[in-house]
């Protein structure tokens, strides 16, 4: 959350559905977009249909309360005055246990549970290593001639304190407590993801039910585009090889969906380069370095925090691991971009990518 860390994988195609207005049955819904940038580090838009421009406005600013106060909860950088948040927790490893809100009681949960049901790759106790990640990245950023990657005894003795199973949850009292001193939680894979699924939710329950949220890239569809024209929405997904996205040639793919979330992960994001070689922020816990098996991977998921995991697990599966995960859960779709610029998709994806032939247009 120090620098902007948000999944940036279609966000700019986005706007590229964005446009129009229709009527619908008896109404008249018109198209409005705004955005906000001072949660989760990355920009976050939201477009909509609704029949006026003051209801857009007073479910946007709901949605950008609700991010500003998930965002202190789950930041691992800076503490707020009367809030514990997942920092607190850090700053009191081996100390006590910290009473914390529900909300951060529930994405830890979150967070090892799908831990269990998956291959371990997305680990939130993985806070010691990549806070040594974080420091070199940032530092070789700051001074590209000088970039190194962390040697490896320093990250194999940090990879000591990172056992999932001493964080300890008490539900009854809403405390978060870390057995191990030198353990340090980084929920930085799944934060936003899980916190696009809650405002989401909640805002589609006070009525905002078409449009979109994207989170920095981690897109959450509401209900369909009300223009009287398409029954889907478009959602671009970045090309790793293009990533200014002057037009749709630049795209990967295009998938259309509603009711789901779109999350990609990929090694153009968040790197720095290390002898002409860029070093992505995506770690193997196995080998404690990047991963390398893929370009890209985006998910499509019904609940965006379950997306944003799985794009971090299933980077760090070679492809045939990968697959298995994928299709051994219930409506999940995936996209893999290998290293050669091959693209492996999952057969329900394929029924949504308009390489496919599938499109957003109402039906006759």
């Amino acid at each position: 959350m120090k620098r902007i860390t948000g999944k940036l994988a279609m966000l700019l195609l986005v706007m590229l559905f964005f446009s129009g207005c229709g009527t619908v049955a008896e109404k008249e819904y018109s198209k409005f977009n705004d955005s906000f940038y001072d949660t989760f580090d990355t920009l976050t838009q939201v477009v909509g249909y609704t029949e006026t421009e003051q209801e857009f406005q007073a479910y946007v600013e709901k949605i950008h309360s609700r991010f500003q106060e998930l965002h202190r909860y789950y930041d691992i950088y800076n503490n707020y005055e009367g809030i514990n948040n997942v920092k607190t927790i850090n700053d009191n490893a081996g100390i006590q246990p910290v009473k914390v809100d529900r909300e951060i009681i529930d994405l830890i949960l979150f967070a090892k549970d799908w831990y269990k049901k998956t291959n371990g790759n997305t680990n939130i106790a993985m806070g010691a290593v990549l806070e040594i990640w974080h420091e070199y990245r940032e530092a070789g950023m700051d001074d590209p001639e000088n970039a190194e990657l962390p040697p490896m005894k320093v990250l194999q003795e940090a990879a000591k304190h990172t056992d999932i199973n001493k964080i300890i949850v008490d539900t009854q009292n809403n405390t978060v407590y870390l057995e191990d001193p030198r353990m340090k939680l980084n929920v930085g894979a799944i934060a936003k993801g899980y916190a696009t699924e809650l405002v989401a939710r909640e805002i589609m329950a006070e009525g905002f039910t078409s449009g979109i949220i994207s989170a920095g890239g981690n897109i959450r569809v509401l209900g369909k585009p009300l223009d009287g024209v398409r029954e889907r929405w478009g959602i671009g997904i970045q090309n790793p090889d293009k990533l200014i996205v002057t037009d749709e040639q630049n795209l990967l793919d295009t998938v259309f969906i509603n009711n789901a979330s779109v999350v990609s992960s990929g090694d153009y994001q968040r790197y720095y380069i290390v002898d002409g070689k860029p070093i992505h922020h995506l770690i193997d816990p196995k080998t404690l370095m990047p991963g390398e098996y893929y370009r890209a991977v985006t998910v499509v998921a019904k609940d965006s925090g379950v997306a944003d995991f799985l794009s971090t697990e299933a980077f760090l599966l070679p492809l045939d691991q990968s697959k298995r995960l994928v299709e051994s859960l219930e409506d999940v779709e995936m996209i893999w971009v290998m290293p050669d610029g091959t693209v492996e998709a999952t057969d329900g994806m394929k029924k949504i990518m308009k390489s496919h032939g599938a499109t957003g247009a109402k039906a006759e």
